[in-house]
């Protein structure tokens, strides 16, 4: 065997043995009784959001409402009373009301009807919505099936990180499946 390959499978060797301790020490120093604070991450709304987080040692929940409140509601009153003097004579009038409106996030007042053909969606845009979901489950679910089948038995025996790419992996072919399959349902639904 030559002299320099001899010292290069050295070294690499030893660059592998030095790793494996390193993580065999890391792994073995670790405190499990270190409390992992968790990092919450609120979502970004409307000016009108509001989130109630409630933590404790069992772990969070956040409930977060968009657009809260989604109905902004106005209070009126009105009581009139008057005596009235005209031509005739005297005369009184007493007049109460009240008014109570409710308004959008627009300011378009709840006129407490039925919705226009203009507003909301038409039926042809919920079947849209509907298939574009199930395109999309469809998708995902053959992507993940296909990456599973054929990039992860290739990506698992990398050293060290073949599980994390394994995953990598099977996410990434989730999510190109589901925008195929998207894809794919807007043009046989005519969407």
């Amino acid at each position: 065997m030559k002299p320099y390959l001899k010292w290069t499978a050295i070294s690499v060797g030893s660059i592998v043995a030095i790793a494996h301790i390193g993580v065999l020490g890391h792994l073995v120093r670790r405190q499990p009784d270190r409390v992992q604070v968790p990092t919450i991450n609120i979502p970004r709304g409307t000016p009108y959001s509001s989130y109630k987080i409630e933590a404790g040692k069992d772990g969070y929940t956040i409930e977060y409402k968009a657009n809260d409140p989604a109905i902004l509601e106005s209070h009126r009153s009105l009581n009139l009373d008057q005596e009235k003097k005209g031509l005739f004579g005297g005369g009184s009038e007493q007049r109460n009301e009240y008014r109570h409106d409710q308004y959008t996030m627009e300011g378009v007042r709840n006129m407490g009807g039925a919705a226009t053909p203009d507003e909301g969606k038409s039926a042809k845009d919920v079947e849209c919505i509907v298939a574009d979901a199930g395109a999309r489950s469809q998708g995902a679910m053959a992507g993940s099936a296909i990456t599973a089948g054929v990039v992860v038995p290739a990506v698992v025996n990398i050293p060290y990180i073949g599980w994390l790419a394994a995953g990598w992996a099977t996410l990434l072919g989730q999510n190109v499946g589901s925008a195929v399959g998207s894809e794919v349902g807007q043009v046989f639904n005519d969407c």
